[in-house]
């Protein structure tokens, strides 16, 4: 058990409004690769890189390469919760969490019970003709041949936030004030990195802000509590 571990179960036990910002290392223990590890998506090698195959731009210009890459390294099927997340939907069940703020595109925390979940970046459980605006399912883009085709000829999107595209209102707009109202702010699993998202912690006023995260981030020194470790030194502890 990591020594830091009572601390944070105090502030937890204390708190009345906690919310959690997640990141890819969260799921990483569910079997799904983070970005910026040694083994994760962005150390892989492929003829383009991931930020470019995944941008908005060439996923007009060339839908094909993009769905390729997209059904071998970002959809993960058979991924289950792990214990991170059904902890947090613990919490909200007890009345502790009052939301769960996520970079993560996997739906593993409403998976694992969470209600309130703002999922900043999308969600690959929802995809979408661009014609017709009909939903599809992930089993329906990865069971396509190609390029994922509506009945109506469309060709199917999924439901995330590419490179060149915005956050969306609604959704950021919750987050916000879901991180505004917490008087404690659980950011774990992020690399804070990423803007417009890693910029939502300037908007929390509250008591405790803890950072849990095997690597150093930029924000390590404003947190209250700082735990470098991996989660399962950690989440198997608390209660």
């Amino acid at each position: 058990m990591n020594s830091k571990v009572p601390q944070l179960q105090e502030i937890i036990d204390s708190s009345e409004h906690i919310v959690f910002f997640t990141g890819a290392g969260v799921s990483t223990d569910s079997g799904i690769p983070d970005f910026r590890s040694q083994d994760g998506l962005y150390h892989q090698e492929y003829d383009y890189p991931p930020e470019t195959i995944i941008s908005r731009s060439f996923f007009d210009d060339n839908p094909k390469e993009f769905y390729r890459f997209y059904r071998n390294r970002m959809l993960f099927p058979d991924a289950k919760p792990n214990r991170v997340h059904t902890y947090m939907a613990e919490l909200e069940q007890r009345g502790k969490c009052i939301g769960v703020v996520t970079q993560n595109i996997d739906g593993l925390h409403s998976a694992a019970g969470s209600r309130k979940v703002y999922e900043l970046h999308g969600s690959v459980l929802r995809n979408y003709c661009m014609k017709c605006g009909k939903f599809h399912d992930m089993e329906y883009v990865m069971n396509a041949d190609g390029i994922p085709r509506c009945e109506c000829g469309g060709t199917v999107k999924p439901d995330v936030v590419l490179y060149e595209e915005g956050l969306d209102g609604e959704v950021l707009n919750g987050a916000v004030a879901a991180i505004a109202s917490a008087d404690t702010l659980i950011v774990l699993g992020t690399s804070l990195v990423v803007y417009p998202a890693a910029g939502l912690i300037r908007y929390f006023r509250g008591d405790h802000l803890v950072l849990i995260n095997r690597d150093a981030t930029p924000y390590d020194n404003m947190a209250d509590l700082h735990i470098q470790a991996a989660f399962d030194q950690v989440f198997p502890y608390l209660k």
